[in-house]
């Protein structure tokens, strides 16, 4: 324990925010290829073959046999933001709980892998398929080329799983589409307005100059962040910003946007966009960030929408409604567009995994579906599996993120069995 703690501590206090900048010899941030080099080290100093792929992806591997099974984790974290107890960038342990950003999302997990495959290793568990460990590096980002680069010069894996979701085991990931809206900034009382680091984040703080009968005035206003996936576990600063200026000023069709289409809800109610499904419930929608762009003021959505449903017909259903509302020259527009994510959740992978959740656990939890993007979208054959247990707080991209430390224990004892089940087989 006390090793994998020390592990953990060398990769958790690297920054590693992507930068991206494809044309550097660090395409995505000196920080996140630190990390990479680091995590590197980390397994071929426990016999693991390593490979770093021109500063684009890693990856270490065990095993031998025709077979390849991927294990798809990220390096690269979100900023760390506001609001934290402790230094977010360095790995301190109170109360039973793990603290530092990264260690749930996705260092913690890529830690846990890391040595439930050195202990197998140490056993002389035979190793009847090769393991390799997939180090990406821009998965924050969403446009993974990364993955990219590893799909078109590196072998194929045949299964595999990405330990950056939830237990028990995730069969199917809803849509993630990132939307934008643009208004003039002459249609607007704002002279400037600036709110939320990444679209797929709740925003902790929005600041915005405003003119108020010829006086200019600035708010600023502070909220709480949590993931672009769970949107009501946060309070989003940039609509409560807009709500408090409701009624306060007048004629500025930003703010009649947010109060007759925003206002504080999660599901698009009132935006026209509210779609739900059986196999994954509803659609969220998180506000993630405003910026001013030139004469613009640009408006940016993280949608996560259900399995069932097509994108295409949700934005045409917002733009009608906007539309015949008043609002005909206000139109969304898709920036990126990650179709969903479903598999037989009776498929032999999964049920190997769920089989390893049920004997270290005792929990009989069904398999679910999530409104989280993984790498499980990058590859066939990849599918979500934990780290976090049923029923424990998401911290991830939130301040002060933490796990419990019995808990990335348990969660590297799941993946040790998993792993020693699908690797024997």
């Amino acid at each position: 324990m006390e090793k994998m703690i020390d592990d953990l501590r060398s990769i958790i206090n690297i920054n590693s925010v992507c930068e991206k900048d494809l044309s550097s010899a660090y395409p995505f941030g000196e920080g996140v290829h630190m990390a990479l080099n680091k995590a590197l080290e980390i397994c071929k100093s426990y016999g693991f073959e390593t490979k770093n792929c021109e500063n684009m992806i890693g990856y270490a591997e065990v095993g031998s046999g025709e077979t390849l099974m991927g294990i798809l984790v990220h390096l690269d974290v979100v900023p760390a933001g506001d609001g934290w107890d402790t230094d977010p960038f360095s790995l301190e342990i109170k109360d039973g709980k793990v603290y530092g950003r990264g260690v749930t999302d996705d260092k913690g997990p890529a830690i846990a892998v890391i040595h439930a495959i050195k202990e197998l290793l140490n056993e002389g568990v035979t190793f009847n398929k090769r393991v390799r460990i997939i180090f990406g590096q821009a998965e924050e980002t969403g446009a993974w080329e990364d993955m990219e680069y590893y799909k078109k010069n590196e072998e194929a894996v045949d299964f595999g799983f990405t330990p950056d979701a939830d237990f028990p085991a995730i069969y199917g990931e809803k849509g993630i589409a990132h939307l934008k809206i643009a208004f003039k900034k002459s249609d607007t009382c704002f002279n400037n307005v600036s709110g939320g680091t990444a679209i797929n984040m709740v925003p902790d703080s929005c600041t915005a100059s405003y003119s108020v009968h010829e006086e200019t005035k600035t708010l600023s206003v502070t909220g709480k962040a949590a993931h672009g996936s769970t949107p009501d576990d946060g309070e989003n600063a940039i609509s409560k910003l807009m709500n408090e200026l409701s009624g306060v000023v007048t004629d500025c069709k930003l703010i009649e946007f947010f109060h007759e289409f925003i206002k504080l809800e999660y599901n698009g109610e009132s935006l026209g966009g509210q779609v739900s499904d059986e196999a994954s419930g509803p659609a969220s929608y998180n506000i993630g960030k405003i910026e001013t762009v030139g004469d613009d003021i640009v408006l940016y959505i993280d949608l996560r929408y259900p399995v069932t449903f097509n994108l295409e017909d949700i934005v045409n259903a917002i733009n009608s409604h906007l539309s015949e509302n008043g609002f005909s020259d206000v139109k969304v527009e898709v920036i990126t567009n990650k179709p969903h994510v479903y598999m037989d959740k009776n498929g032999a992978v999964i049920q190997t995994l769920l089989s390893a959740y049920r004997d270290e656990t005792g929990d009989m939890s069904e398999p679910t579906v999530i409104g989280g993007g993984t790498y499980a979208r990058a590859m066939n054959g990849i599918v979500a599996f934990g780290p976090m247990l049923p029923g424990r707080e998401l911290t991830e991209h939130q301040a002060n993120e933490y796990i419990y430390l019995s808990d990335l224990i348990l969660a590297k004892e799941i993946y040790k069995t998993a792993i020693k089940r699908l690797v024997s087989e």
